[in-house]
């Protein structure tokens, strides 16, 4: 049998040159600086090098396992990272199936509306959330107070933040994520709406038997994604967002704002490489795990 040679038409040359930025990008950043995670096993020294200061084995790992907080965080970010996505994509399929039942005039006007917070610092939603849970100027403690009901010391009371992250966190990443369940919402054929609409269905009953099934690889492919991240995760909102306050870690510190505070104290470099090359091997096994279940449950919506 002859050898299949990888051609590239003009169509495939115009995406590569398009992908091109994103994959130098990748490969900068990603790829050249795994040199580094060797500092992991060192005590690095700035005078002597990356190679030349001494080995340290796995001593650099010690100082996250055998803190206190270490199970905490770690709760922490596994139960954040996966209620995050499982409220996110719920979500997203609901105003995704709402935006294609709009005209494709006033749809274009929602998805820019939508997609806008995606871009928003999480330093300006800091703000933004202090404008609401401010003590003595917020809106929510005006309208409790308003109300004859006591005010409520947000920042020093725990108990409110994981809703506070999830209104937060699903605010900023529901329109691109709307977007995508959107998009492929669109390249389903219209031939299945027509003949279910033919047999009576109402809309929810075809965005129950059509829409949602048809959508399952992308959801799939996206859930092993989510599970690959479960480690690692949003650093921007769990620090600015509850204003790094000292009485809500329980509620709200994560692995990654636990290594910065932990590096901004101490300065110590190799135990925040440890913990990050901790975070990436963890991630790559839980995504080939993800990827041989769902392979051997249906290979047609593994990503390999």
């Amino acid at each position: 049998m002859k050898e299949k040679r990888l051609r590239f038409k003009k169509g495939d040359r115009e995406l590569t040159l398009l992908a091109l930025p994103a994959i130098l990008y990748i490969f900068v950043f990603s790829y050249l600086t795994m040199f580094g995670v060797i500092i992991a096993f060192k005590h690095y020294r700035y005078d002597d090098g990356i190679l030349g200061s001494a080995w340290a084995g796995f001593s650099n790992f010690r100082f996250f396992f055998i803190s206190e907080k270490a199970f905490i965080v770690t709760r922490n970010t596994i139960l954040y990272s996966l209620w995050f996505w499982v409220v996110t994509t719920l979500a997203a399929l609901v105003v995704a199936i709402l935006l294609n039942e709009i005209s494709r005039k006033w749809g274009k006007y929602y998805q820019t509306i939508m997609f806008l917070p995606t871009f928003v610092s999480w330093v300006v939603v800091m703000f933004l959330v202090q404008m609401f849970l401010n003590h003595d100027f917020g809106f929510l403690n005006h309208m409790l107070e308003s109300s004859g009901l006591d005010k409520v010391r947000w920042y020093l009371e725990e108990q409110y933040w994981p809703a506070v992250l999830t209104f937060a966190h699903l605010w900023k990443s529901i329109g691109f994520s709307a977007l995508v369940f959107y998009a492929g919402i669109v390249a389903i054929d219209p031939s299945y709406y027509e003949a279910a609409r033919m047999d009576g269905a109402t809309r929810f009953q075809m965005a129950y038997k059509i829409t949602i099934p048809t959508l399952a690889p992308l959801i799939i492919i996206l859930m092993i994604m989510a599970i690959g991240n479960m480690f690692r995760g949003d650093f921007g909102l769990h620090f600015f967002v509850p204003n790094n306050s000292p009485l809500l870690y329980n509620s709200t510190d994560i692995i990654d704002t636990f290594v910065y505070r932990a590096l901004s104290v101490s300065g110590d470099i190799p135990m925040a490489t440890a913990v990050g090359l901790y975070q990436s091997a963890v991630g790559l096994v839980l995504v080939v795990a993800a990827n041989y279940t769902v392979r051997k449950l249906s290979s047609e919506n593994s990503l390999w």
